[in-house]
């Protein structure tokens, strides 16, 4: 199995098939436009703006389940993110990334790049742990996605290489960019 077997709405409802970015890099993410992590937006646009002619894609897929953190519709999450980060990556139908509605998409990724842990030397991500203990304790168990702007990396052929909890530095990111783009 690879993403290429996914099927995903763009914010219109329109159904998109991943298998049309085959070939190429993928970063896949969920997103909120009203977390701690939302200026994230304004690197990862700097990451697409630098790799994207390479032939590197990005996903953003808005979410609700972490805090009530992207509460409108589809287009207000796409509209917030061009107005207020100028993102330019295709910012794609809300999805529920845990739980039994979870997007079929995010349940693969789930499973091909487990939850490896806090690191707790990293202060973001200390305070991260903290606060999932005191609101959802049940997160911190199992490979679920623990909070708004987890990355998944994708390869040219459709398979999960890397996974990245919200608060990993993006040169790390950039990093495991460059490194498929080498292959």
């Amino acid at each position: 199995m690879t993403i290429y077997d996914f099927t995903v709405r763009q914010s219109n409802g329109k159904r998109i098939p991943l298998y049309q970015y085959e070939g190429k890099p993928v970063l896949i993410m969920n997103t909120a436009s009203k977390c701690k992590f939302t200026s994230q937006f304004s690197e990862l646009q700097s990451l697409y703006d630098q790799y994207h002619e390479a032939g590197v894609e990005f996903l953003g897929f808005p979410c609700n389940q972490f805090g009530g953190q992207e509460p409108g519709s589809n287009e207000e999450a796409a509209s917030f993110c061009q107005i207020n980060y100028g993102v330019k990556f295709p910012m794609l139908a809300k999805v529920d990334v845990n739980g039994e509605s979870a997007h079929p998409l995010f349940d693969y990724l789930k499973k091909a790049a487990p939850f490896k842990g806090f690191d707790e030397s990293n202060i973001n991500e200390k305070l991260l742990k903290l606060m999932i203990t005191d609101m959802n304790p049940e997160w911190l168990h199992g490979d679920s996605i623990k909070w708004n702007f987890t990355k998944f990396l994708i390869d040219r052929q459709g398979q999960v290489v890397a996974r990245f909890e919200p608060a990993d530095d993006i040169d790390k990111i950039a990093a495991s960019i460059e490194q498929q783009l080498s292959l």
